[in-house]
């Protein structure tokens, strides 16, 4: 079982910046690897970034390529994605999801395992 708990949403105006963390519980975090999706009101839970096992690999939504860094500290059993230069189209829920199985299926959420109860970022215009 693995408990997870995002932290690090607000408003921001557009262009900003915001980073997001992503505690995980338990001691088997190093055997996840990890995803940030997000929802926005009306439209459908999107991949956003995953980083693998180790944070050896990652992979990026085009939407925040260049934009978006997830990266992870397995001595912290946190994940992080550092969010910059920040629209109002990235306005959504984000949530983490912990995955155990497939590397080749991160960008689809039923590969996940763990979800966490997401955190709310607001840009504004």
């Amino acid at each position: 079982q693995v408990q997870l708990v995002e932290s690090g949403g607000g408003l921001v105006q557009a262009g900003g910046s915001l980073r997001l963390s992503c505690a995980a519980s338990g001691r088997t975090f190093s055997t996840y690897f990890m995803g940030w999706f997000r929802q926005a009101p009306g439209k459908e839970r999107e991949f956003v970034a995953a980083i693998s096992w180790s944070g050896g690999s990652t992979d990026y939504a085009d939407s925040v390529k260049v934009r978006f860094t997830i990266s992870r500290d397995n001595a912290q059993n946190t994940v992080y994605l550092e969010m910059n230069s920040l629209k109002p189209e990235d306005t959504a829920v984000y949530s983490c999801a912990a995955g155990r199985s497939f590397w080749s299926k991160r960008r689809s959420p039923g590969e996940y395992e763990y979800w966490g109860q997401g955190t709310q970022v607001t840009v504004a215009s």
